[in-house]
């Protein structure tokens, strides 16, 4: 029992490097999946979006979880784009990606590091604090759909 036990975590850590290597099972599949993050940062934005400009009430909390997430999922779509095949994917993103593929990514990057700061802005619960840094995030998510989407 225990050989079985030792010789199937043996090979779960064998094979681990070959399967991590991506998570994506196709072209496809990426393309869905970085779909599906881009969702998630509009959502959670435009719910901060609506609060800073008095369509809804504004609820520091609220503002919180979705300053939270935005930290989570602004992480996710950018792998996506690395995988083989998904400049041929569709969608509304432009063949320039992958033509400037170093400089696109680095605008994730600053995106994500973006979304750390309106996420300290809101632990702060002053909201001009979280105008101002919603207002840098949003500018630089534009900045991105300026060069890169259709």
């Amino acid at each position: 029992m225990k050989k079985a036990i030792l010789a199937s975590l043996a090979a779960l850590v064998i094979s681990a490097p070959s399967t991590a290597a991506t998570a994506f099972t196709d072209a496809e599949d990426a393309v869905k999946y970085r779909q599906a993050a881009f969702q998630l940062i509009r959502h959670n934005m435009g719910d901060i979006n609506q609060m800073i400009k008095g369509e809804v009430t504004y609820d520091a909390s609220r503002v919180q979880k979705r300053a939270d997430a935005l930290v989570l999922v602004t992480t996710l779509p950018w792998e996506a784009f690395q995988v083989a095949g998904t400049e041929q994917g569709g969608g509304d993103a432009k063949a320039d990606i992958w033509n400037n593929l170093d400089d696109f990514l680095e605008r994730g990057e600053k995106l994500a590091a973006d979304a750390s700061t309106l996420q300290a802005a809101a632990q702060t619960g002053d909201k001009n604090e979280v105008r101002q840094a919603f207002g840098n995030f949003a500018r630089n998510c534009k900045a991105c759909h300026d060069n890169y989407k259709n």
